[in-house]
Formats: structure tokens, C-alpha cells, sequence
């Protein structure tokens, strides 16, 4: 009787079974010393970070690192199986007394066998338990593989809707915000019309677009890695957009208040930090300042032009570097983590927002030259 191989699989059983019921059922962060899921994230991201870091092309790099994100769900889901076959496998090595059609010594790689076969439902029957513990751990084992399938059914579903359910708001950011995102092209597009219920439906809009990406993304951290459909938008740059803009409103913004806009920067700075814990990404002081002096007197310049007037009181620097300070070492952190770019807070090379491009741009401007009138795009 090898009991230290019973003991053995019990443990590695319960170990797969709670890292599971963490994952996938259990729907808020558990702090453990130890997780599977995790250890398994840490490791194989690093190796495809590592891969991804020598692609010199933008496009291929972001097609190529998109891919870790869906493809890791099936390793994943591999590997809790392999863990409870083979815990199984130690629990029925330990039990003994099986039987053979030919009466074949009975050895572990055998018993690991009948496990897998067990997990799976085949029951091809050429290896049997023959004592009462081996036979129901045999039955407990076939109703393990059914709910397994279960949970693999459910899971996938769950993760893709809280998938879709992001994008919808960052692609509502593109027409807002340009592409990439940024803070001037988000206020300065809003400067002919600052009312103040329309930015505060805005600014309520994305506060709980912040509380369901925290929710959802700490409830399966899977989601981190998925990346949006275009290359210049990111979950990373619209978080990071939204707490510039808000922080520029609640340092000061001429006919507009801020009440509603510090709700959302506490939103979407929460956000910022625990998932920068979710994603173990590290703090470094050696990140480069995003809004230089410079920058901030240029930012002041193009959003005058568009109407909209930033307070430029003596302390207007330090107000903001204030706010700043509370959520950008987080977005670097994230940044370098997943090989996300941040938005820059002015955008340094004008170029057409997503939903203005398609690969027939050219026949068809080529096209409207032809014919007397603009393009439709000199009209927007």
C-alpha cells in the first residue's frame, strides 16, 4: 500500500480544485501565498513578453502578443485536467488492488492510464478497480470530468462577454478622443459644446465603465492580456485618457464642474492600482515624465484655440502634478508589464481616427478628385 502516494494526490487534488473554484466560480480576489493560476500566468507571459519584445514592427508585435491572451485559456484548462488526472492517478496507485484482462503487473503508469480514461469517460474497461474505495474513487473521478467539461462550457462564454462588454466603451472613445486616445483631442473636441450635462454623462459613463474593468478583470485577471482590436487602442490607454482628463477638470477647467469628474478619477484611479497588483507589475523611478513644463504650456495653448480654458493660477502646476502622482507610476508600471503604449497627454503625429480609415482610402479620394466637391472627410 503506497499511502504516501494517496496522500500525495489528495493534496494535489484540492490544491487543482481550489485554484479552479478561485478562478472561475469565485468572483472577487482571493490574497494567497500560493496559486496556480497564477504562477502559471507569471511564467508563461514572461516567456511570450520576452519573444514578443524582438518584433520590431508595431502591428506584427501587438498581433503577435493579442494572441497570448484567448490561446492561454486552453493551456490553462489543460492543465488543471493533467492535475487531476494525475492527483487521481496517486490516490488510486495508493488504494492498489486492480485488475487487468490479461492479468498484466499493475504499475503506476497503468493506474495513470485508468485515470485519464476515468476523467474522460472512455471506460474502455481493460483496467479495473477491484476493491470498494478503488471503485468509487473510480465514480467520483467520472463525475469530476463531467463537471469539468461544465465548467469549461460556462467559462469560456463568461469571458468573452466581459470581453465585448470593454471594447463597446473603447470604441466609443475613437470618434471622442482620436486614435490613440489622448486628453487634449478629448476636451479640445468638446470645447464647442462644454455643457456641463453632457460631460458629466460622459464622465458617469466611464466611472462605471472603471468599476466593471476592475470587477471583471480581478474576477479573471485572464482578461489583462486580451488586447483590443485595433493596435492604437488599448483598456490601458482609455483608463490612462480618462484620468488625465479628469485630473485636468478637477485641477481647474473655466464653466465646468467638477464634482462628477473626481468621482471618476477615484473610480479609474482604484482601478489603476489594483490592477497593477493583479498583474504584478512593479514600480520604477526612473519612469519619463508624460507632461513636461513645456507640454503643459503647449496643452494650455491648443485648448484655448478650441474653447476651453485650463486654470492657470500659481499653483495650477503643483495641483495637477498632485493628482498625477497618485495613479501615473501605476500606468507605467502596467505599461512595461504588458508591452501596453500610454497615451501621450498631446498627440504627436496627427493621424485619422479608426473609424475614418479603410484600405480603399485611396481609390476613393482618387476618386472624388475626379469629380467636383470636397472629400466627406475635409466636411467633419
Amino acid at each position: 500500500m503506497h499511502w504516501w502516494a494517496s496522500i500525495a494526490g489528495i493534496v494535489l487534488i484540492f490544491i487543482i480544485l481550489m485554484d479552479a473554484f478561485e478562478t472561475v466560480v469565485l468572483p472577487r480576489r482571493i490574497k494567497r501565498h500560493f496559486r496556480v493560476t497564477g504562477w502559471f500566468y507569471r511564467n508563461t507571459w514572461g516567456l511570450w513578453a520576452r519573444i514578443g519584445r524582438h518584433i520590431k514592427s508595431t502591428n506584427r508585435r501587438e498581433g503577435f502578443l493579442a494572441y497570448f491572451g484567448p490561446l492561454s485559456l486552453f493551456p490553462l484548462l489543460g492543465f488543471w485536467a493533467l492535475g487531476l488526472i494525475f492527483g487521481f492517478a496517486c490516490v488510486q496507485y495508493g488504494l492498489g488492488e486492480h485488475l487487468t484482462l490479461g492479468n498484466e503487473k499493475i504499475t503506476f503508469w497503468k493506474v495513470l492510464y485508468l485515470s485519464g480514461e476515468t476523467f474522460f469517460t472512455l471506460g474502455y474497461g481493460d483496467i479495473t478497480p477491484s476493491n470498494a474505495a478503488a471503485r468509487a474513487l473510480a465514480v467520483m473521478e467520472a463525475g469530476m470530468g463531467f463537471a469539468f467539461l461544465g465548467v469549461v462550457i460556462g467559462y469560456l462564454p463568461v469571458i468573452y462577454n466581459s470581453f465585448a462588454a470593454r471594447e463597446i466603451e473603447i470604441s466609443l472613445l475613437d470618434a471622442r478622443a482620436g486614435s490613440p486616445p489622448s486628453a487634449a483631442e478629448f476636451l479640445g473636441r468638446l470645447g464647442c459644446c462644454p455643457e456641463q450635462t453632457v460631460l458629466d454623462e460622459i464622465f458617469r459613463d466611464w466611472e462605471r465603465w472603471c468599476a466593471d474593468l476592475l470587477s471583471s478583470h480581478i474576477s479573471y485577471p485572464v482578461l489583462i492580456f486580451f488586447r483590443s482590436q485595433h493596435s492604437n487602442q488599448s483598456w490601458l490607454s482609455a483608463l490612462s485618457v480618462m484620468l488625465d482628463v479628469t485630473s485636468l477638470v478637477t485641477t481647474g477647467v473655466d464653466g465646468i464642474r467638477p464634482e462628477q469628474a473626481k468621482l471618476t478619477f477615484a473610480m479609474a484611479r482604484h482601478a489603476a492600482v489594483d490592477l497593477a497588483q493583479v498583474a504584478r507589475a512593479e514600480y520604477s523611478p526612473h519612469d519619463a515624465d508624460r507632461l513636461t513644463a513645456a507640454d503643459l504650456t503647449r496643452l494650455r495653448a491648443e485648448l484655448a484655440e478650441h474653447g476651453v480654458t485650463l486654470y492657470n493660477g500659481v499653483d495650477a502646476p503643483e495641483r495637477l502634478a498632485e493628482l498625477r502622482v497618485l495613479y501615473e507610476p501605476y500606468l507605467h508600471a502596467l505599461s512595461r508589464r504588458l508591452l501596453m503604449t500610454l497615451p501621450p497627454w498631446i498627440p504627436t503625429d496627427r493621424k485619422k481616427d479608426n473609424w475614418k480609415s479603410s484600405p480603399w482610402d485611396s481609390a476613393i479620394q482618387a476618386r472624388a478628385l475626379e469629380r467636383p466637391g470636397r472629400a466627406a472627410d475635409d466636411h467633419f
